[in-house]
């Protein structure tokens, strides 16, 4: 039988390969299949791309006519260029006021000035509080392909 003992190694070893690759191809992952997603509707696709050469000059922003957000550590301030009253909300009500406005508010096409407020006493928490505002306003921002111009 010397023959036949080498059929048993032989048929252990191949089992055992054939369920290796079993495991391996049942743990694998087909790939992501192309889909096209149709772009999530802002409210703001009326407004033109941004038009930096309408900007007024970079070191005089008193002239700015597009919306004008302030960070500040109770939520985000919407300035109201007519009488420069600065509405507070909260950053998940950006959207809404921003989809709000008229086009003729959006002279220079998609683009807001943001402006950072010092807290009125700069403890820890209320920086804290600053930078949170800050990330919501500007991943907001970018959800609604509005580009973000700093106050200088």
């Amino acid at each position: 039988m010397a023959g036949g003992e080498n059929i048993v190694p032989t048929i252990v070893r191949t089992a055992a390969t054939f369920i290796l690759l079993v495991a391996l191809v049942a743990c694998s992952k087909a790939p992501p299949t192309a889909t096209t997603e149709t772009p999530k509707s802002t409210g703001l696709e009326s407004i033109p791309p941004p038009d930096p050469s309408q900007y007024p000059d970079f070191h005089d922003m008193s002239n700015w006519k597009n919306p004008y957000l302030v960070v500040r550590e109770d939520g985000i301030g919407l300035v109201d260029l007519s009488n420069h009253e600065v509405h507070i909300l909260k950053p998940e009500e950006i959207p809404a006021e921003l989809v709000s406005l008229p086009s003729s508010g959006w002279p220079y096409g998609r683009v807001v000035l943001v402006a950072e407020a010092a807290p009125k006493i700069p403890t820890e928490q209320a920086k804290a509080e600053l930078r949170k505002n800050r990330a919501l306003l500007v991943g907001t921002l970018k959800e609604l392909d509005v580009q973000i111009r700093e106050a200088p």
